[in-house]
């Protein structure tokens, strides 16, 4: 059976008005997928060339992979030379950095092959599929991931009271000390978190799954910001995520968030995270077979 992935709409917002947006999205004509840069950790960015060194992994990344993620090629491949390429020019522009400040982004995505619908994912960005038949299903590398955050989150949160007014808790030292070593254990055997970087080791740890259609479907592929919808607020299900965005839009969901973040709960004490407003990015999908 021959399928066809189409993209109906994308839309990405940043975390903070004034703020760079680190995430990006991509697609070709068989492949739609969203990169989410991982907040910055160092002291310093690096690559000027963008906002921040997050901001130009993902950017870095969504280029390469519109121009050679064909349905002949396999992802992994092509992740791990993305990544050692990445390397490549992270050192001659940066020299020898500790690991947390490298350069990484989550990933989720869907395309079509000769073997049927693939996902395909590293990190905590998330693809909502629903099927013609009413099934739904939740598609991500790292399920585990919202709840061991948010765990880590509200143990901050409860020594500092809030997140305050500079918006996120990596401008606590002891926070930023914590999220520091985490994130050096990123890409590594001794972590539990792989993610699209520098390392190109990461793509053996790639997630892929073939997906069974009986018929079509149609998927919101997004960033762990709008996932909060489903894993943290829990004002939705997958299923129910997929259909509003196809009828009321993703721009709605993305509204819903923000006000959530900002209004309902702007200290982080209801809902526990690292930052008020998370970068979120979204893409509509439909496949058919």
């Amino acid at each position: 059976m021959t399928f066809r992935l189409d993209v109906i709409a994308s839309l990405s917002d940043a975390g903070k008005p004034g703020r760079p947006n680190e995430d990006r999205f991509g697609a070709n004509r068989t492949a739609a997928f969203v990169l989410d840069g991982a907040t910055g950790l160092g002291d310093r960015q690096f690559m000027t060339s963008h906002d921040t060194d997050a901001a130009w992994i993902a950017d870095y990344a969504t280029r390469r992979m519109a121009v050679e993620l064909t349905p002949e090629v396999e992802v992994a491949d092509v992740l791990r030379a993305i990544s050692a390429d990445a390397r490549t020019l992270f050192d001659a522009t940066a020299g020898e950095q500790p690991r947390y400040a490298w350069p990484a982004a989550a990933l989720a995505g869907l395309r079509v092959t000769e073997r049927g619908l693939e996902f395909f994912g590293l990190g905590d960005s998330v693809v909502y599929l629903l099927h013609d038949d009413g099934r739904a299903e939740t598609l991500t590398a790292l399920p585990q991931a919202f709840e061991r955050e948010q765990a880590a989150a509200r143990a901050h949160l409860s020594r500092l009271g809030g997140i305050g007014a500079a918006g996120a808790l990596v401008h606590d030292p002891q926070t930023l000390q914590d999220l520091r070593a985490s994130r050096a254990r990123q890409n590594t055997p001794e972590g539990w978190v792989w993610s699209l970087g520098l390392v190109p080791e990461a793509a053996d740890h790639l997630a892929l799954q073939t997906i069974p259609l009986s018929g079509g479907a149609t998927a919101v592929i997004c960033s762990d910001g709008l996932a909060d919808l489903v894993s943290l607020y829990k004002t939705t299900d997958a299923a129910n995520l997929v259909r509003r965005a196809a009828t009321a839009g993703l721009g709605s969901l993305i509204a819903e968030l923000r006000h959530l973040e900002r209004e309902v709960d702007p200290d982080g004490l209801k809902y526990p995270r690292f930052k008020q407003s998370d970068d979120t990015t979204a893409m509509l999908v439909r496949v058919e077979g």
